[in-house]
């Protein structure tokens, strides 16, 4: 079997391919952004650099592009090779049985034309984070979420929010089933960073504060409450613009915060497994990698819950605190409070997410379901 992926670069598409390294199954990707190749096995042919252009710049062309996008994508044609151009080149050198698109907006919307012109090839679509939920409340985009859904043969999705929001905006065809979207994870990698949990005295922070993310209300309550975790060290990492210039402006945040600039999945495993809390706190959001993380790592989780996503794994499954409202700092500051304080009690709750979380997102067992997913076609 033949699959053409499409996606961005991204740790979590490595990740996923990863798990099918020793199939039988012929693998292709195509970087739909243009953005470069792959960190993979050799084994994935890569379709990259593709973005040519057809006529030399013309004068006010990038003035078109940015005062009109909307005439300017429909004369696009005219001046470069677009997307759809490569993929039907693509689709027509490979015959691929298989195409497995990551995300909604740049990665399967803007290749619906040339997928409705091959109907006859498979079309699995993965649901990451606010695909559905957070563009659902504007109007353009929910028509651009129907055109997709009612198009793709498959459906994956990190949570069950996703699936019934799915069906609500016309998805027809056949649920595969909630995989985590960056795969499962090495059960030895995460043993090598987990410390012992009733020393730990660090507060782990996403600093991600933009349309979705509300890393500031997280530090407005940290300021609130910053006298009694004195104990505690506060990291910070995935840090936006918006964030670091709200730290900035705190000289007593910035004297007690430390950020993390720039680090790799290595090095955020090693703080998860230092931290005995992990806060994050989004507008919109599916179930993030990091949350997952947090728990396979021993840190407890506050964590927010946008349309009841996070409440599938936790008050169910595992134990952490959910944050109702993101944009409320006091209720963040009550929370975090009331799990520093119980530390004792809560260690033992975070051992029991450990061994749990081994059992249900380690890479053999998320694996297999990535490969049965295939086998199903």
């Amino acid at each position: 079997m033949k699959i053409l992926f499409i996606s961005m670069p991204s740790i979590h598409v490595i990740r996923w391919l990863e798990n099918l390294k020793d199939t039988s199954l012929d693998l292709y990707w195509f970087d739909v952004l243009s953005r470069g190749k792959l960190d993979t096995f050799d084994n994935v042919k890569q379709f990259v650099d593709w973005e040519k252009r057809k006529l030399p710049y013309i004068r006010g062309e990038y003035f078109l592009s940015k005062k009109l996008p909307e005439v300017y994508e429909k004369v696009k044609p005219i001046f470069e090779v677009t997307t759809n151009e490569a993929l039907e080149k693509i689709i027509l050198e490979i015959q691929p049985d298989v195409v497995h698109s990551f995300e909604l907006h740049y990665c399967s919307f803007s290749v619906l034309k040339t997928m409705k012109k091959f109907p006859d090839i498979k079309w699995i679509y993965s649901c990451w984070g606010s695909d559905i939920f957070r563009h659902q409340v504007l109007k353009s985009d929910i028509q651009k979420i129907r055109e997709v859904l009612q198009q793709v043969d498959f459906l994956i999705t990190d949570c069950e929010r996703d699936f019934n929001l799915a069906t609500q905006y016309g998805f027809k065809g056949l649920f595969l089933g909630v995989v985590p979207g960056g795969g499962g994870y090495n059960i030895k990698d995460i043993g090598a960073y987990f410390q012992d949990i009733e020393s730990r005295k660090l507060i782990l922070i996403k600093g991600n504060h933009s349309e979705t993310g509300r890393a500031i209300f997280v530090l407005k309550a940290i300021k609130k409450i910053m006298h009694l975790l004195d104990d505690y060290e506060i990291y910070i990492f995935s840090i936006s613009n918006q964030t670091i210039e709200f730290i900035e402006a705190h000289s007593e945040i910035k004297a007690k915060i430390k950020m993390l600039e720039r680090i790799n999945q290595s090095e955020l495993f090693n703080y998860f497994g230092k931290a005995f809390l992990y806060i994050g706190n989004n507008y919109s959001d599916g179930l993030p990698n990091t949350l997952l993380e947090s728990l396979l790592l021993g840190a407890i989780p506050l964590q927010s819950n946008p349309g009841n996503a996070t409440s599938e794994l936790i008050g169910k499954r595992y134990f952490g605190e959910l944050i109702d409202n993101p944009e409320n700092s006091d209720e963040i500051a009550e929370k975090i409070l009331k799990l520093v304080k119980n530390k004792q009690i809560y260690a033992d709750f975070a051992k029991t997410n450990h061994f749990k979380a081994i059992e249900d997102y380690n890479y053999e067992k998320v694996g297999n379901s990535i490969c049965n997913i295939y086998n199903l076609l």
